[in-house]
């Protein structure tokens, strides 16, 4: 067999001069063969701070295996991650989509430092996935991601009750309102997380699997396994294996991650029924890969992709229930047949899309999970692009018509989400309220928090289809109702949104694809003459870098967008 390229680590390892170099990696397990082999690091997200990522470890151990079994020298190193869950609704949570820079910046670091030759990168929760995928595409070396595995459903004691995380939050607005007794709002905070793995519905963290399997940057079927499984060890072991043919064949990342193949991830995301972070998310990655991508495409790919999909939290089973009839791949057959997936598209297999797909077997009969083409859950997107005198830049409604496809109500205007979300546990939002909570964005937040703990209460208050949210932050993949998020500009830097007062109205129009203020422009004019901007909340420390350098989230929120003009 022919030798494997080193690109990278020849440099760092080969030649007398490199003998230290060499002396510092036998302590971590170098044989003298070792150093003609490629180097292949394995970024895990492993820690003990959520479930999510809880297990990750041990598939690392799977990748490590893979990578040495087909010729290559394996490196594990460890990034952080944070959990959304545990610090929803906190400060803490401005540090979240934060995360998803650092993790992209060290794992970077790592490899680029240490002269990898290729890379194994191991997520589980909602940022270090786009996190690793943008490292990936910024280093452009041979690279698979995997993903940790969807957990299984908890259960409500003495019932069938299937719980996850988003039945925790929503019993916090049922409790609230005395629609449940503390002893079941403490069985259902007990019961919900029954082990490993990431929240259970088409959250954001299935929805980022299922749109990085898309991608072509994760084996088929990576994004559609349960987390505690052996079909997700064994995907960890053959991205080890696959990588080290990526790298015989000198496909990389942005080989790969194409426009074209953009379009796909789109397309899969709205036919699940997917999470808006995934907006987000996809246009920081595309940033990193060099590719055009903006709010319009995801405009313009949603007026053709139906819903397709019956996941929570809209619908109504899990993403363990996807998995047991085949996961996503059917449904991508069935995209890429009806013209709706570029086929031609390269993958971390070395096949096209097309050859990945060609002996997919369809979905069992009988199934109730995946809508046919021809009798969609809905025939546009869910993810709705609005513009209007409250955006000019843009904002992202998750609108899956359960709700209606048109809210019209009185603004009530909090200033952080804890004001709003003391104001709706307090009883104080009534039906035909517009919430808005601004100066959340990704300056002013900093760091633009997702609304999960408002929109969870304002549901499990039974206020779902009589209230809407509008805010300049984002939303948890497990947010659904009337819900408009990352509304550009933000408050902090000027945006419209700064000035809406108490009373005013406003129109949200799916169909028209507006979000408007119903105050004429001299009233604006004025309140802009009179508004001035806030101190910033922290002039120090990792948030204030963060608000320095990103971007508005029409754009991905990166932070690199002003060093590359």
């Amino acid at each position: 067999m022919a030798e494997l390229p080193r690109p990278w680590s020849a440099r760092v390892l080969d030649g007398a001069d490199r003998a230290p170099s060499r002396a510092m990696l036998y302590p971590v397990g170098f044989r003298p063969e070792d150093f003609g082999r490629p180097v292949i690091g394995i970024a895990s997200t492993w820690g003990m701070v959520t479930p999510c990522n809880m297990h990750l470890d041990q598939l690392a151990r799977a990748a490590e295996a893979g990578v040495n079994e087909a010729g290559g020298k394996g490196v594990i190193f460890n990034t952080i991650t944070i959990s959304d869950g545990i610090s929803m609704g906190t400060e803490g949570m401005k540090y979240s989509l934060v995360s998803r820079e650092v993790i992209a910046d060290s794992i970077e670091t790592v490899v680029a430092c240490q002269g990898m030759d290729g890379l194994v990168a191991l997520g589980g929760c909602d940022k270090n996935m786009p996190g690793c995928l943008i490292a990936m595409a910024r280093l452009n070396r041979p690279a698979v991601f995997v993903y940790g595995g969807t957990i299984l459903p908890g259960c409500l004691p003495g019932t069938d009750r299937k719980l996850d995380i988003v039945s925790v939050f929503e019993a916090v607005g049922a409790y609230a309102r005395g629609r449940i007794t503390e002893a079941e709002f403490q069985a259902i905070e007990r019961c919900a997380i029954p082990g490993p793995g990431s929240c259970g519905g088409m959250y954001t963290a299935n929805t980022m699997a299922s749109a990085i399997e898309a991608l072509g940057m994760s084996l088929p079927n990576s994004s559609a396994q349960n987390a505690v499984s052996p079909a997700k060890g064994e995907d960890a072991r053959r991205a080890g294996q696959a990588v080290v043919n990526l790298l015989r064949l000198g496909l990389k990342p942005r080989d790969i991650m194409t426009r074209e193949a953009f379009e796909n991830a789109i397309t899969v995301v709205i036919a699940l029924g997917g999470s808006t972070n995934a907006v987000l998310h996809l246009l920081a990655m595309a940033h990193a890969a060099g590719v055009e991508l903006s709010l319009d495409d995801f405009d313009r790919i949603g007026r053709r992709v139906p819903v397709l999909a019956d996941l929570k939290p809209s619908g109504r089973f899990w993403m363990s229930d996807l998995v047991a009839i085949g996961g996503i791949r059917p449904l991508m057959r069935r995209l890429w047949q009806a013209g709706l997936l570029h086929g031609e598209c390269r993958t971390v297999t070395g096949r096209t899309l097309a050859e990945d797909l060609a002996d997919v077997p369809d979905y069992p009969p009988g199934q109730e999970i995946i809508r046919p083409l021809d009798r969609p859950i809905k025939p546009e997107s869910h993810l709705v692009i609005l513009r209007g005198n409250l955006a000019p830049e843009g904002a992202v409604a998750k609108i899956t018509g359960k709700e209606g496809l048109r809210f019209e109500g009185r603004a009530r205007v909090f200033d952080s989400e804890e004001q709003a979300m003391e104001a709706i546990l307090g009883g104080r939002i009534q039906k035909g309220d517009v919430v808005v909570i601004r100066y959340e964005g990704p300056r002013g937040g900093p760091g633009m928090r997702e609304m999960l703990g408002p929109t969870s209460a304002i549901m499990g208050q039974g206020l779902g289809g009589d209230v809407a949210l509008i805010t300049d932050g984002r939303f948890s993949g497990g947010t659904h109702g009337f819900v408009v998020g990352h509304i550009s500009p933000e408050a902090y830097l000027g945006g419209p949104l700064a000035l809406v007062r108490d009373g005013d109205p406003i129109r949200i129009d799916a169909v028209e694809r507006t979000l408007t203020l119903e105050v004429s422009e001299v009233e604006l004019a004025v309140r802009r003459a009179q508004w001035r901007r806030p101190p910033p909340r922290y002039r120090t420390g990792v948030l204030a870098k963060y608000a320095q350098l990103v971007s508005s989230a029409s754009l991905g929120a990166v932070t690199d967008l002003q060093l590359n003009p």
